[in-house]
């Protein structure tokens, strides 16, 4: 399984029990809907190794203690130690309305309700405070704030992601 086919559940954060249990914090609003899983995949290195579970347990909000067939002991709960945790991107729950995966939008047109199409999205830049749409216009990039106010309409079926962009914002980019 490749990394640009799964997403990021959470990471393996400490250990449990000398049984070999430990413990994973979950990166989700839901953790309810990942408390029954059969199997994850851990990252060790660069491959994501598939890892079965015997048996789970959520606690405390978004963590969830595991039980991994043929981890067995603390010392093998050590190798795993803040190792990140993925699933196939096929396990996402679907989302509608204006919720959406930023995996999910890239390729999505930019319409601003005023100005017409902006751009295309190329990607998602949440490594800053303010997360970012990193549109393309022709050879212009265009980065526009992911802000609820700002985004109107997410159109699944036509790929595109309706915007009213505040004032001066796009003219900024585009003369």
């Amino acid at each position: 399984m490749r990394k640009d086919n799964c997403f990021y559940l959470g990471r393996i954060s400490r250990k449990h029990s000398f049984k070999g249990e430990v413990v994973i914090s979950l990166d989700t609003d839901e953790p309810e809907l990942y408390q029954n899983m059969e199997s994850v995949f851990v990252a060790l290195g660069n491959t994501l190794v598939p890892f079965f579970i015997e048996y789970s347990l959520l606690q405390k909000r978004n963590k969830l203690r595991v039980k991994f067939e043929d981890i067995n002991t603390q010392t093998e709960a050590e190798d795993i130690l803040n190792s990140s945790v993925y699933l196939p991107l096929k396990f996402l729950p679907k989302l509608t309305g204006n919720k959406f995966y930023y995996h999910e939008i890239i390729g999505f047109k930019i319409v601003d309700i005023h100005k017409g199409e902006v751009g295309i999205i190329e990607s998602v830049n949440d490594t800053t405070a303010q997360i970012l749409l990193e549109i393309k216009n022709g050879d212009i990039e265009i980065l526009f704030p992911l802000i609820d106010t700002f985004l109107k309409k997410i159109d699944r079926t036509n790929k595109e992601v309706l915007v009213e962009a505040p004032e001066g914002l796009l003219e900024m980019y585009l003369k």
